[in-house]
This record gives structure tokens, C-alpha cells and sequence, in this order.
């Protein structure tokens, strides 16, 4: 019986207050037999732990008791310095807190831990936006995660890719994501609570109302954002092209190329024929979307279809080398 797992349901009753037998066996993957022998151990051990009857009924500690942090292994200290990155809680304002909280966590750890921590903080930095990307401004983004946190309706000034550009939306915000360096807010929209994806550098404006929400029983961000990046690759490409590489080209493709492309090269890819080149199918989302992405190729890369594709490849080459050709 793993000491890992009595630490783990005694932080659960620490941090959420009144747990079930039922609700602590589903939280650890162990079977409600198991929950309530390891309920029964921590009480055996001292722990301040009672039960309550009834229909809302379940286990919590005496008010008051708080465990110290005696419990963690190396690793999971070194783990709780490289959650508390500093960039994106910076970006959130929140960078003195997570400062101080770091301090506070050192403090309550025993020596051993506290060393292998504060090695681990120094040797790890996290930049998460690409190379040949600025950081994008967003002045709003701590508004947005107060209300967030709150659960307060805001009405927004929003600017958009297609038209009309510029709209306003009242949106119920369920949590904002940090992907490559972007700042995303997951927010309802509309009476029928459409769940959509807002960048927040193209939030123009923000205004925070009086009207709170609740988000929806069981609403996961991570689940939800996992599920939206599937749907978001399956809906923008709409065609396939077929492209022929170069034994160079397929070596550089992985760096040139959009990471959609480099799987389905390496899914489709044939073996080289005489002149070492290799024809491989490729999804593409419009025509000039697939011409900028596979221009950076150069003559590594021809397209034999389909044919506007081609042509339209063709016609670039034309107007490369008339501009390049000889006066």
C-alpha cells in the first residue's frame, strides 16, 4: 500500500473539504473497498479525520489541520518549482505572487528537498513563443482572467479575420489556454452557450458586467481544448495536393513545413525513383495557402496536382524569374 497514495487522499480532503468514500476512490483509480481501508489508516495514524451521515455525507478533516510538506519525494518538489514558470504568470500580473509562493513552498520543504528544488528552478527556463516571433501584446489578458476566476460576463470589442472585422460579443469566459506562446480564452457565446476560441491579442476592448454565470457541470478546458485542436485540423484543410520532393527537400521539409504536411509526407511518402525524387500526398487548406507554404521549398518541391495548384505555382516561378531574369 503505497505511503504516495495516503498523502494523496489526505492533500484531496485538505484542499476540497467533504469527500465521499466513492468520490476519493474515483480521484485515485482505486476501488471504494481500498478508499475506505486507507480512510481507516490515516485515522489509525492520527489524522483528524471524521465521518458525516446523510445524503450529503463524506469524510473531512477537523477544521483547521494542515499537513506539512514532509511528504514529497525529489521529484515531486522538483516538479512544483517548474509548474510555477515565470513568463506566463507574468503575463497574468501574477508574478510577485508566484515569487512569494515559491519562497513559502522552500520554506515548508526539509532541507534535502529544498536543495534539489532551487537546483531544478536554476537550470530550467521556459520561452515559449517561436523563433521569428515577437511576443504579442495584450493589454486586457488580466482582466479577462479576473473575470475568469469570477465568473463574471464580459462584453468585448473583438477584431477578426474575415468580415466584418471588428465585432463586439458577450462572452461568458471558461478559461483562457497558453499555446506557443498565445494567449487563448474558451468562452460561451450567444443564448445557446456556444463554446468558441478567442485570441486575446485581438481583443480590442473589455468591459467587465454584472452578470455572472456558472460554467457547465463536468466543463473540462484541457478536454475541450484537446478536442478543438483535432476539429480545428480536420476543418481547415479542405483538398489534397500530390507534390514531388527532391532527397534534399524531404530532409528539409520538417523545418520548412507545417507539421500536418511533414506527417502526411512521412504517411504517404514513395520510394525515390531514378532521378532520387519521391511523390508524396499532401493536405492542403486553398490554393494560395499551400503556394506560401510550400514556396519556402524552392526548387525542391513541384507539384503535378491538381492542376491550379500547379498553375498557380507556375505562375510565381514566371514572376520570380522575370523579375530576377536578365533586363
Amino acid at each position: 500500500m503505497p505511503a504516495g497514495r495516503l498523502l494523496s487522499m489526505l492533500l484531496l480532503l485538505q484542499t476540497r473539504g467533504r469527500l465521499s468514500a466513492g468520490q476519493l476512490a474515483a480521484e485515485l483509480g482505486i476501488s471504494v473497498r481500498t478508499a475506505y481501508r486507507d480512510l481507516a489508516r490515516l485515522q489509525a495514524a492520527g489524522v483528524p479525520l471524521y465521518a458525516e451521515t446523510g445524503q450529503h455525507g463524506g469524510y473531512r478533516l477537523v477544521e483547521g489541520y494542515r499537513t506539512r510538506l514532509t511528504g514529497l519525494s525529489g521529484g515531486e518538489a522538483r516538479a512544483l518549482f517548474l509548474a510555477g514558470l515565470p513568463a506566463p504568470a507574468a503575463d497574468l500580473g501574477l508574478a510577485e505572487e508566484v515569487a512569494a509562493a515559491r519562497l513559502k513552498l522552500l520554506a515548508a520543504l526539509p532541507a534535502e528537498l529544498r536543495d534539489q528544488a532551487t537546483r531544478t528552478a536554476a537550470v530550467f527556463h521556459l520561452d515559449a513563443p517561436g523563433w521569428y516571433q515577437e511576443a504579442e501584446a495584450q493589454p486586457h489578458l488580466t482582466v479577462l482572467m479576473d473575470a475568469v476566476v469570477a465568473q463574471h460576463a464580459v462584453d468585448v470589442g473583438y477584431r477578426r479575420w474575415r468580415a466584418p472585422q471588428e465585432v463586439r460579443r458577450r462572452l461568458r469566459p471558461y478559461g483562457l489556454v497558453l499555446k506557443s506562446g498565445t494567449w487563448y480564452l474558451v468562452a460561451a457565446t450567444g443564448d445557446a452557450g456556444r463554446v468558441a476560441t478567442y485570441r486575446v491579442a485581438q481583443v480590442r476592448e473589455v468591459t467587465v458586467t454584472a452578470e455572472r454565470f456558472a460554467r457547465p457541470a463536468g466543463f473540462d478546458l484541457a478536454a475541450h481544448w484537446s478536442a478543438y485542436l483535432a476539429e480545428f485540423e480536420a476543418r481547415r484543410f479542405t483538398g489534397v495536393a500530390t507534390i514531388r520532393l527532391s532527397a534534399d527537400g524531404l530532409a528539409r521539409l520538417p523545418e520548412l513545413a507545417d507539421p500536418a504536411v511533414v506527417r502526411a509526407v512521412a504517411g504517404s511518402v514513395g520510394e525515390p525513383g531514378g532521378d532520387g525524387w519521391a511523390e508524396a500526398t499532401i493536405p492542403i487548406e486553398n490554393v494560395r495557402h499551400a503556394c506560401e507554404r510550400l514556396l519556402p521549398l524552392g526548387a525542391e518541391v513541384e507539384v503535378t496536382g491538381p492542376p491550379e495548384l500547379r498553375q498557380a505555382m507556375a505562375a510565381i516561378g514566371t514572376a520570380l524569374a522575370r523579375r530576377y531574369g536578365p533586363p
